[in-house]
């Protein structure tokens, strides 16, 4: 398959999830309710309520019930129920409260140039985890300062920046939330601008403080400069580098580590054979071009607690012919599990400029159903999921085991507060903080 647009035709049937025993027995019962509280009586939902009348017919005892009140039955015994969304996940010994995710997002405002976190990062992050998220992950962390995407860049290449993080991941944890990071090397997509300095989506000066760009093969960005092709033992040197800044999280207080290998950032460069002409070792076949992500995988995986989990982002394809695409991923998911990934977190695209997307809702589920069937793995879905009803449905299906909530979260920090209500939980069972009870949605 080259470019994944014929996912969403081309899913297999799926298995049922109780049978796997790894979400709620609220199976094909909610998908009906869903369908009556959204004003659907059609068909299908008067065949149960005909079948329920008939079955209590048998009952002489019994007193005749309309179709009318058993749906109104059915519709308040499903909202006594916990929504799929909102049952807890275990991964490791890491427990989060809910399936409702807040994905890594830059912002770009490490201003000092320092890569530490400040003031605005504390309100941002600390926010969405007061505001029920259930895991809250900080925006992509460079592991060198030349693999910062921007200058404004958060980083962990020292340890200086341990402490900046410190008070941030004690109160995303204070709030009931998982702190996670993304760590990240930028690759041939890095010393861009940014709002703060200018020159948005095109390389920053080097006397305006850029740097020079490296990459598995000199091939530029767009309108970016081109950059370096890296050395065997440069490549070898960004491993390390990976490793410093995993064990510097741990050191954080960050509960969850999630490798950036997605959205044409440099192990995403290395994945893909349209940006990776190399020969050696690390080119050429699959294999040689997933060797970097398994080598920072086991790197990683060697210095973090085995209690800790490690997830891993990946682009599921860039939309482009000829280049990564669904199947490469899948076989890319299940050698990351076999080297100690919990959880792949799949997105798709970032590797090309100008390439046509799909986007409509739910355009990326497909890709996130379709690696978890196959390569028997934890995935996350993101990509225009905004309604409640929308991201319940993805994670009681069994097409993802947790869902992001990315830009809407982004205008509204509450947002699982608010999907809880609209899911039917009580405020006492929705993740509120003692102190915002009265204001309960």
């Amino acid at each position: 398959m080259a470019d994944g647009d014929d996912v969403a035709d081309d899913l297999p049937e799926r298995e049922s999830a109780e049978a796997r025993g790894e979400f709620p027995q609220n199976g094909d019962e909610s998908d009906a309710a869903d369908e009556i509280n959204e004003g659907d009586d059609g068909a299908e939902s008067d065949a149960v309520a005909d079948a329920a009348v008939e079955a209590d017919d048998d009952k002489p005892s019994s007193p005749k019930i309309s179709k009318k009140s058993l749906f109104k039955v059915a519709k308040n015994a499903v909202k006594a129920e916990t929504p799929a969304l909102f049952s807890p996940i275990t991964l490791r010994s890491v427990t989060a409260r809910n399936r409702v995710w807040l994905p890594p997002m830059d912002t770009y405002s490490a201003f000092a140039g320092d890569g530490k976190p400040t003031p605005f990062h504390y309100q941002h992050y600390v926010s969405r985890a007061v505001g029920g998220f259930g895991l809250v992950c900080m925006e992509a962390t460079a592991v060198s300062p030349e693999g910062r995407i921007s200058i404004n860049d958060l980083g962990l290449w020292n340890d200086d920046q341990v402490e900046a993080f410190k008070w941030i991941v004690a109160d995303i944890k204070q709030a009931g939330a998982v702190a996670a990071v993304q760590l990240n090397h930028s690759g041939r997509k890095g010393s861009q601008g940014s709002f703060s300095v200018g020159y948005d989506g095109e390389s920053l000066p080097f006397d305006r403080g850029g740097w020079q760009t490296v990459a598995p093969s000199p091939i530029a960005f767009g309108r970016m400069a081109e950059p370096r092709e890296l050395g065997v033992d440069e490549i070898h040197r960004i491993v390390d580098e990976f490793r410093a800044a995993a064990e510097r999280a741990v050191r954080a207080g960050f509960e969850v580590i999630e490798i950036h290998a997605a959205h044409g950032y440099l192990l995403s460069e290395f994945l893909d054979p349209l940006t990776n002409m190399r020969t050696d070792e690390y080119g050429g076949g699959l294999s040689g071009r997933y060797r970097l992500l398994l080598e920072v995988t086991d790197a990683i995986r060697g210095v973090i607690p085995e209690t800790m989990p490690l997830f891993v982002r990946v682009s599921a394809t860039d939309w482009a012919a000829g280049g990564w695409d669904l199947n490469q991923t899948i076989e890319t998911a299940r050698l990351l599990k076999e080297h100690g990934v919990d959880l792949v977190d799949v997105s798709t695209g970032g590797l090309l400029p100008g390439v046509a997307v799909p986007v409509k809702p739910d355009y990326q589920v497909p890709f996130s159903q379709q690696v978890r069937s196959k390569a028997l793995v934890p995935t996350t879905a993101v990509g225009l999921i905004t309604k409640p009803k929308q991201a319940d449905r993805v994670v009681r299906k069994g097409e993802a085991d947790a869902v992001q909530i990315g830009r809407a979260a982004l205008r509204d920090p509450y947002w699982p507060l608010r999907a809880a209500g609209k899911l039917g939980l009580s405020m006492d069972e929705a993740p509120y903080q003692p102190q915002y009870l009265r204001g309960a949605f």
